[in-house]
This record gives structure tokens, sequence and C-alpha cells, in this order.
């Protein structure tokens, strides 16, 4: 029998209030469990004594017998000792800025740096004027490994659907 330290709600609408439960895997959420080993009431504050309660020595022994804590409870147990902190895995890259929106920043950057170097003294200014033309060098660059990943990847798309129809 599969058997796991999970949460149970018990409270009422809009007011949770959870019994961390041993339970058979196979049972419902709320429905007949094993052995009742503490609270969660994540409506008081996070330092409040009463938040979570659990009995130790219950969870110990259930855990020495088999039974997987769920995740959340896993962190509870980790909180007080009894497990080692769960692994958090790398996060994606979904919250970074997209790639139209990182060029434009960079350029809101340079626009901005721009009108300062100018400030501080015509000696830059003169190097500033041999800049361009660099910078014009290595975009030109930029643009031409641009075109040329992006045939690359046409290729690499026919030659997948020619797989695929063969």
């Amino acid at each position: 029998m599969p058997v796991r330290i999970r949460l149970s709600r018990v409270g009422a609408k809009k007011r949770p209030f959870y019994r961390i439960v041993v339970a058979d895997s196979r049972r419902a959420r709320d429905g007949r469990f094993i052995d009742r080993i503490g609270t969660y009431n994540p409506m008081l504050p996070a330092d409040h004594a009463e938040r979570i309660k659990i009995n130790a020595d219950k969870a110990k022994d259930w855990i020495q017998k088999g039974a997987q804590p769920s995740d959340r409870v896993h962190l509870f147990l980790s909180n007080i000792g009894i497990l080692d902190k769960p692994i958090i895995t790398e996060k994606t890259k979904q919250h970074l800025p997209r790639k139209k929106t990182q060029e434009r920043l960079a350029k809101e950057k340079e626009a901005d740096a721009a009108p300062a170097a100018k400030e501080e003294s015509p000696a830059k200014e003169k190097e500033a004027d041999a800049a361009p033309a660099a910078k014009e060098e290595v975009e030109s660059k930029a643009d031409a490994k641009q075109s040329v990943d992006e045939n690359n990847d046409k290729t690499k798309q026919t030659e997948q659907k020619e797989k695929k129809k063969s």
C-alpha cells in the first residue's frame, strides 16, 4: 500500500485549514486517512507558533516505515530538521525579456551613455567619431552571421520534413 504524508483540507470556504495526515495515496484528498500527525493553518502569519504543528516522533516513524511526504509537507519537515531541504531546480529563461526587448533596452542604454560621454571631454569626441565606423563594421558582420544562421535553420527544417515524409 503506497502511503503518503500529505495535507487534507478541513477549513470552510475561503478559510483554509489543513490536517497533516498519513494516508493511502489512492484515497481522496479529504478522504479516509491512517493517522493524523499535525495541522497547518495558512491564515496565520508566517512567524506564528500555531501556523504549523507537527508531531515529530510520529513523522519520523512513518518516514522510517516508508511513507513519502508531499512537496509541501517535505518543506515543513525540512524546516523542523527531520528531512533535508528539497532540491530547487534552476528556473527557465521565460522570466527574462524577449530578444527585441533586450535590443531596445541596449539601444536606450547606448543613447543614455552617448550624451554623458560628449559632456566629459572633446578628446573622447574624436574617438567617438571613429567608433561609429567600427560599429557599422561589427553590425554588418553580425547581420551576415544572422543571415547564415537563418539559412542553416531553414535547411535543417527542410531536412526534418523530408525525414518525416520518408
